[in-house]
This record gives structure tokens, C-alpha cells and sequence, in this order.
């Protein structure tokens, strides 16, 4: 009795603690959209297209990845579990974001670039592979 009175304890405020996230990180994620179509015109303004270029992609790439996690979060909620698939997504976008981050601010050598290239394409293939032998395609 008193196990039962705890486990829906548990449930309730773990279902109350993911509404309060995916709300602030919906916020989150709509001030992100505007800021990054108010800041369109920098893109026009600022010294050189390179600069401008680097802010948008920044911004969008930031969007996604917001994206991504409120998809966890929903997820989560939704069916009590999340997909290795949905995680290294995530992992792709979040490595995606920073090779580019990196190759904006000229960090990379050669090496790094091809180590990155290397990484992300582990992620893809993990991704692939976790899809391909998923517990619902086996059933």
C-alpha cells in the first residue's frame, strides 16, 4: 500500500517536472526563433557576409538542438522511455554545431577536421544501426 502511494508520488511529479521543462524549453525555443529572425538583418549589416553567415548558422543549429531535446522530453513522457536513436540524434546535431562553430572560427587543423568528420560519422552509423536493429523491427 504505502509502495504504491510512492510509485504514484513518483509518477506525478516526474510528470509535473517534464511539463516544466519542455514548457520553459518551448519558451526557450520561441524566443530563439525570434531572436533569430529579428536578427536577419545583421546578416546584410555586419562587415562581411562571413560574420552574418556565422550568427545565423549559430542560431539555427542552437534551434535544432532545442528541437531536438523538447522531442526527448515528449517522448519521455510519452511513452516512458527514450530511443537511442533519438539521443544520437542529438549527438549528431550537438557535433554538427560545434564542427561548424569551429570551422567558423578557424580552430581545425586538418587533423581535428578529419578526427570531427570521423566522429560524427560514428554517430550516423550508431544512429543507422540502432534504427535498423530496433526492438520493433525484431518483434
Amino acid at each position: 500500500m504505502a509502495q504504491d502511494l510512492l510509485l504514484s508520488l513518483y509518477r506525478r511529479t516526474t510528470r509535473l517536472v517534464f511539463n516544466l521543462v519542455v514548457v520553459a524549453l518551448l519558451i526557450g525555443l520561441f524566443v530563439g526563433v525570434v531572436r533569430t529572425f529579428s536578427e536577419l538583418g545583421l546578416t546584410v549589416t555586419e562587415p562581411t557576409v562571413r560574420l552574418g553567415l556565422k550568427d545565423l548558422v549559430t542560431n539555427v543549429l542552437s534551434l535544432v538542438i532545442v528541437l531536438e531535446l523538447i522531442r526527448v522530453f515528449v517522448e519521455y513522457f510519452e511513452f516512458e522511455r527514450v530511443r537511442l536513436e533519438v539521443l544520437l540524434e542529438i549527438g549528431v546535431a550537438l557535433a554538427l554545431r560545434e564542427l561548424l562553430l569551429n570551422l567558423f572560427a578557424e580552430k581545425l587543423s586538418g587533423l581535428d577536421l578529419f578526427l570531427w568528420t570521423l566522429g560524427i560519422l560514428a554517430l550516423v552509423a550508431g544512429r543507422t544501426l540502432a534504427v535498423r536493429f530496433s526492438p520493433r523491427r525484431s518483434a
